[in-house]
Order: structure tokens, then sequence, then C-alpha cells
């Protein structure tokens, strides 16, 4: 092969390879789709919604008319009564029965309707409520994403500072070893070049611990391979600080945001079964059908008739003193046989149909109590919706505060790092022709870098409190 296509397809293989490892990376779209799907708390409440879906299900199908078929068999030996001809016997009674039952309110002045609205409600605000905690989710996976940014900016600079001091070093030890400059020097810049490198070790570990707690919001498993996109943070797109103003984000929130939403069907929810306990005190009409037959043993059905012709004598009669017998003539009389099965449940089969009222009167105050309990439920909804409100207000305009204040830090920094780097090139070129001594480099270096940690902690976090802002105004988190 020939070294020009060797060298093609090295290149192809590090392009392909690049690509791959490019594909691999998390960004935080990846990361808050995957917390969604993987995070316990929103498995839960998805569990809990889910149960409320039942439940609603369950109080529609009430409105469907009851069926339920029953059927019984027994064996009863000794004095008992039949059940068919209700006749007292000592025997032994094979017994077997079927019924069909079926009932349907007509009406219960809407205790029932109310109960399916209410409970309908209730699932919306569960389905309301999982929104909310994705949305937790979301904010909390994110803010651990804009701190591993922070981070990995952070060990960017402390590198970058230990280059310098590693540069200053070499070549003051290369001056040192010529006679042009002191011992104390070329040791004062190896001591500096020991603690930077200290804190660039503690740099990347900090940045490990955010990847960490990036894997523990979103259910991820700590000892898989994991690596995470890093966007620019000048490129994080934010909505003007004017854009946000705090009574306009409030007024967006109360629309958008799952927590009000829930708060708002609860109190819904239950004022259907305030509605619901109340006409549960009132009566109730039903209809009813039946449908049964029996079977036993003892029963006996017309078999036939037989002639009888022999002489039976049926009294005397006394004529002039003289008693003379009385015969009955020949007849037919009828023999009896234990009846068929199916032919016995024919004719033991019923019907029935009715309408029935039932009045509570007195019921140890059970319904009075559900429906007073059912008013203070409905009026704990309504201070809870009251609290949350509060607090959603108090939030954005701590947030819009927090975020201007961050704004001002952010634009000083900028100010401070300018002032500060102007100073160490000063510094730097007066070091590198003898007139500024090691301590004051130091001094200034140190000053500069740690100008431009302060100004990345205040970029972030200024990122981070515009980025709250704009998901209370329903905007959503991204990137």
């Amino acid at each position: 092969m020939s070294q020009k296509k060797l060298l093609t397809l090295s290149f192809l293989c590090i392009v392909l390879t690049s690509f791959l490892h490019a594909q691999d990376k998390w960004d935080l779209r990846k990361c808050v789709e995957y917390a969604i799907n993987n995070n316990v708390s929103v498995k839960q409440q998805d569990v809990q919604s889910r149960l409320a879906s039942l439940v609603y299900k369950q109080n529609r199908l009430t409105q469907i008319p009851t069926l339920n078929f029953q059927g019984s068999l027994s064996l009863n030996s000794g004095y008992t009564q039949n059940p068919q001809t209700f006749g007292l016997s000592t025997n032994t009674l094979y017994y077997n029965s079927y019924g069909l039952q079926s009932s349907v309110n007509v009406f219960n002045f809407f205790s029932q309707r109310n109960y399916i609205a209410g409970s309908k409600l209730a699932w919306d605000a569960a389905e309301a409520t999982t929104a909310k905690v994705k949305n937790d989710v979301s904010l909390n996976v994110a803010n651990a994403y804009l701190n591993f940014l922070l981070t990995n900016e952070q060990a960017k600079t402390a590198e970058l500072q230990l280059r310098y001091s590693q540069a200053n070093f070499e070549n003051t030890n290369k001056l040192v070893k010529a006679g042009s400059l002191p011992e104390l020097n070329a040791a004062e810049l190896e001591s500096q070049v020991a603690q930077d490198s200290s804190a660039y070790v503690t740099a990347l570990s900090n940045v490990q611990t955010a990847i960490l707690n990036v894997k523990a919001y979103m259910s991820y498993d700590a000892a898989a391979d994991f690596t995470l996109d890093t966007p620019p943070v000048d490129q994080i797109p934010i909505e003007k600080i004017t854009d946000l103003q705090p009574d306009n984000v409030y007024n967006l929130a109360l629309a958008n945001q799952p927590l009000q939403k829930a708060d708002a069907l609860l109190i819904q929810s239950a004022a259907k079964y305030v509605a619901a306990n109340r006409g549960a005190m009132y009566p109730t009409v039903s209809v009813f059908g039946q449908l049964g037959s029996t079977y036993t043993n003892q029963t006996q059905q017309l078999a036939g008739y037989q002639t009888v012709t022999s002489p039976i004598p049926v009294g005397t009669v006394n004529v002039g003193g003289t008693d003379y017998d009385v015969f009955q003539k020949p007849f037919l009389s009828p023999y009896f046989k234990n009846q068929q099965y199916f032919s016995q449940l024919n004719t033991a089969f019923r019907q029935a149909v009715g309408l029935s009222l039932n009045i509570p009167i007195l019921n140890g105050g059970s319904l009075k109590t559900s429906y007073e309990r059912s008013k203070l439920n409905l009026k704990n909804y309504q201070l809870q919706q009251e609290a949350d409100n509060l607090m959603l207000k108090q939030n954005i305009f701590q947030a819009y505060n927090l975020a201007v204040a961050a704004l001002q830090k952010f634009e000083s920094n900028k100010k401070t790092v300018e002032a500060t780097q102007r100073s160490f090139d000063y510094a730097q070129k007066r070091y590198n022709v003898g007139l500024l001594n090691t301590i004051d480099l130091l001094t200034n270096q140190n000053n500069y870098f740690k100008a431009k940690n302060d100004l990345i902690y205040s970029q972030f976090d200024y990122v981070f409190k515009m980025k709250v802002l704009e998901f209370y105004k329903g905007m959503g988190i991204k990137l």
C-alpha cells in the first residue's frame, strides 16, 4: 500500500472515530429525556396517575347496569321443607337453583355523575403533577449540567494557569543556571507550579464530581462510560432581561406551570365531590330485574291415570235399621313420578321486574360526615393553591432580582478581567527584562486568574438565573 493511500486511510479512521465519539456525547436534551424516562420520582408519580385513571374508569362503569349470575347446589337430610312445594318431610333433599339479577340507578340527584366528573378531574390533576415532577427533574438536570460546564471551564483556566507557571519556571530556571537570576526566583516559581498543579488536580476532581451529579439526577449507572457535550457558554441562547419582567413572568407561570394547573384541577375535582356527597344524602331510584329457577329431587309431576276396578268401600248407609256397605264404582286414579331436571327448571322459571326507592334516614351520620369532609377538602385545596401561588410569585421575583444582580456582577467581572490581564501582561514584560521580582509577578498572575475564575462563575450563574426565569415563563430548559 502506498504512503498516500495509508495517510488517506488513517485520516478517514480519525474522522470516523471523532464522529462516533461525538455521537456518543450527551447534550442537555438527551440527558433530560433519559432522566424523565428513568427517574424514580417520575415513575412513582406516573404510577399515581395510572391509579387515578383506574378510579375514573371504574366510576364510569357504575353507569352500566349491574348483572350478576347466582347458582347454588345443596344436599339436605332430615326434617326439611321442600322449596318447591313448601311441604315438610323427613327425607334427603337435593336442591339446585339458578338466578340472574340486574339493576341500574335511574336518579340519585346527580351524585353518580359528579363522582365521575370529580375522578376525571383528579386524574387530570395527577397528570399535571406528573408534568410538574418532570419539570423539576429537568431543572435539576439542567442545573447539574451547567455546573459541569462551569467546573469544566474552571479546569481549563486552572490548566492555563499551570502552563503559565511552568513556562515561567522553565525560563527562570534557565536564567538561574546561566547566573542571570538568583536561585530564589526559581524556588518561588517552583512553589507556584506545585500550588497550581494541586489546584488543577482539584479542578479535574470537581469535573468528575459534577458528572456524577448529572448521572445521579438522570438515574444513570455511575460506573458506566459517560461523556457530556460541552457547548460554549457564549453560545447558550438567553432571553433579554427586559423580556422577563417578574409581573409578566408570574402571569404566564400561573397559566403554564403544571403545579398551578394541578391545583386548579384539584379544586374543581373537590367541588364535584362536594356535590356528589350532597346528592348521596337524597333518595335514590333504581330499576331492577330478576330471572331464576330451582330444582329438587322431591318434586313430582302427573304421569297419567289408572282405572281402579276393585270395589272400594267408601261408607255405609242405614235402611230400615239395617246397615248396608256402599262401594265406589270403578274410576281413574292419577299416579305421579319425579319430574325431570330440565322440565322442572322450565316449570319453576320465574321473572320479576320492579322499581326500588332508597331513602337514607339514619345511617350513623356517615353521609353527613362525608359531605362535611368533602367541603373541608375543598377548602384545603383552595388554601394550598393560594400558598403555591404565593411561593411561585416569591420565587419569580427572587429569581429576577438574582438574575439582575448576576448580570451586574458578570459585567463588573469582565472589566476586572480586562484590568488584571493588562496588569499581568505588563508584569510579565517587566519580569522578562528583570525589572520586576517574582513575588510581584505571581501576585499579578494570581489576580488575573482569580478574576477569570470569578468571571466564569458569574457568567454561568447569570445564565442559570436567566434559565430559571425562562422556565417559569414556560419556555422550558434549553442550552
